[in-house]
């Protein structure tokens, strides 16, 4: 994958077909360039077994084809660029997935669209799961959740044009200052 937005999109749609009501990422950045992508979800879970083969290209639980290469792609990517990634899972209950990577180094990728990630997930799922994203930076931080916005429109779905293109502007004025020039 050429950015980490795309990775972002596969592995919060490994939530989704955990059935998880909530789905949050955090993207944050430090003063010394280490960038952590945090993906929690209240889902399904794994069980430990799939836990202790879910790094292999070849665990899934998908039942179309028999290769799994979202997570291990992007810890491949983790490690490149000077990172890691870990994975904590109860079945039942969850799963949290950690990536860091330094965007100091020549391997890391760039962040990409992430506003187009995140209202492309919205308006695909526009009622189930709920979604926050919180960003932070020493620029600054935001929060973005779908609860609030839903709030704010009583009743009038996510996947309404017009809504689409206000989230994504939103979020792309929102973001854009907060990571602008380090990892876009």
């Amino acid at each position: 994958m050429r950015d980490l937005s795309l990775h972002i999109l596969d592995l919060m749609q490994n939530s989704i077909r955990a059935q998880a009501k909530t789905v949050s990422l955090s993207v944050s950045l430090d003063e010394e360039g280490m960038l952590t992508l945090a993906i929690e979800d209240d889902g399904t879970g794994m069980s430990e077994e799939l836990l202790s083969r879910v790094m292999s290209p070849f665990a899934t639980t998908r039942t179309t084809r028999k290769v799994g290469l979202g997570i291990p792609m992007m810890a491949e990517n983790c490690r490149l660029a000077g990172g890691d990634l870990s994975i904590e899972s109860t079945l039942g209950k969850g799963t949290k997935l950690t990536a860091t990577l330094d965007t100091r180094s020549i391997d890391c990728l760039p962040l990409g669209d992430l506003p187009g990630t995140v209202v492309t997930l919205v308006t695909m799922n526009p009622d189930r799961p709920e979604f926050i994203l919180r960003c932070r930076s020493p620029k600054g931080e935001m929060e973005f959740d779908t609860r609030q916005i839903r709030q704010a429109l009583q009743g009038v779905p996510l996947n309404e044009p017009e809504i689409a293109a206000w989230m994504q502007e939103s979020l792309r004025e929102e973001i854009e200052p907060i990571f602008g020039g380090v990892i876009l």
